[in-house]
């Protein structure tokens, strides 16, 4: 589902624009939940940017904090039950968490779009692509019914769906699943937004049509210079397309790399762990790797490294004490830009 608003007909000011810092940057961001079972600590301090034209990929398992740290940049987190105590959402240098309701909502959709991961339940069954497609310009720019049917079209074939202006008038259930995601992508590309957050934008697609997505994704941000933040769990995915890529667990960011030094020397335990479970083709045959136990539940979160209950270099100070973001050097000290690792032995995990 792409996020729009309905009542936001009026575009956002754009008078930002000179801001010369990160599109968007997060800092120190906390998001609990209050449950029946306690305080749910679903992120914990995170921080991350991305540039115009740059895409930054977030991993990590399920749990980890991915989509909801998305969410509360979106502005669509459920509170009550969720809550942010502490933390800035910068968007081209104001603080969205500080705007109002309006405000955000003019931002939403026209400045930042969000693309979910199941389209066909984030597609309404009972209109047609093109009505829900033209509804963005209908709502936002004001267009007749025939000029929304005609820009819906035209972003159908820029997102290559064969024959859209034939097929403009089907169901969503009449298209496959690469297709429907296709149609969100236009939908998320409709307004031209600065930003756009791909959550698992490939999930129950096979290999082949998650690589037609994520190509697609890729040349688009090109033309549009749009930043992307893609939230996956697939390292796989992301290896071609992504700038830099940013590791999350248990609502930490625990490693921050760009793409290939971090597929090439990984600095912490947990994104090796990812780097050998995934299958290669020299390794036919063989036991797949997988990381030991389950990520811990967000209300007892165990003390010291979140990671540590898991690690195989776990040690006592790794239970007591967490780890900071360190920055990573080589071994004669040289800095290494773009790099950081939450862990205590990270020197023994790059340099291992």
């Amino acid at each position: 589902m792409t996020i729009i608003d309905e009542t936001a007909d009026i575009p956002a000011p754009r008078g930002s624009e000179d801001h010369t810092g990160p599109l968007l940057e997060v800092r120190d961001l906390h998001v609990e939940f209050h449950t029946r079972d306690g305080v749910a600590k679903a992120v914990n301090g995170v921080n991350y940017s991305v540039d115009a034209g740059e895409t930054l990929a977030v991993l990590g398992e399920s749990g980890s904090g991915k989509s909801v740290t998305a969410q509360a940049v979106m502005g669509i987190l459920d509170m009550p039950p969720g809550r942010i105590p502490k933390g800035e959402i910068l968007f081209r240098g104001q603080d969205m968490l500080k705007m109002s309701g309006e405000e955000r909502r003019k931002i939403r959709g026209r400045r930042i779009a969000m693309i979910f991961q199941d389209a066909l339940s984030s597609l309404n069954p009972v209109l047609s692509v093109g009505y829900q497609l033209g509804e963005m310009f209908r709502v936002h720019e004001g267009l007749s019914k025939k000029e929304a049917k005609a820009k819906a079209i035209e972003m159908m074939d820029r997102v290559k769906i064969p024959a859209a202006a034939a097929r403009v008038n089907d169901y969503p259930h009449q298209f496959s699943g690469g297709m429907r995601q296709r149609i969100m992508i236009a939908m998320a590309l409709a307004l031209e937004p600065d930003l756009i957050i791909a959550d698992e934008p490939t999930t129950a697609l096979d290999v082949t049509v998650q690589a037609q997505v994520m190509d697609l994704l890729a040349e688009l941000q090109r033309e549009y210079h749009m930043g992307l933040i893609l939230i996956t769990h697939d390292l796989g995915v992301v290896a071609d397309v992504a700038d830099k890529i940013a590791v999350m667990y248990a609502g930490r960011i625990v490693e921050r790399a760009p793409v290939h030094e971090l597929y090439k020397r990984p600095a912490h335990p947990y994104t090796k762990g990812l780097l050998d479970s995934i299958p290669r083709l020299d390794q036919k045959g063989q036991e797949l790797y997988a990381i030991k136990g389950l990520p811990p539940n967000l209300t007892r979160i165990p003390s010291g490294c979140a990671f540590n209950p898991r690690c195989p270099q776990a040690q006592d100070i790794c239970r007591t004490d967490i780890p900071p973001l360190h920055g990573v050097t080589e071994q004669d000290g040289t800095e290494l830009p773009g790099r950081a690792s939450a862990c205590h032995f990270w020197k023994e995990t790059i340099h291992g």
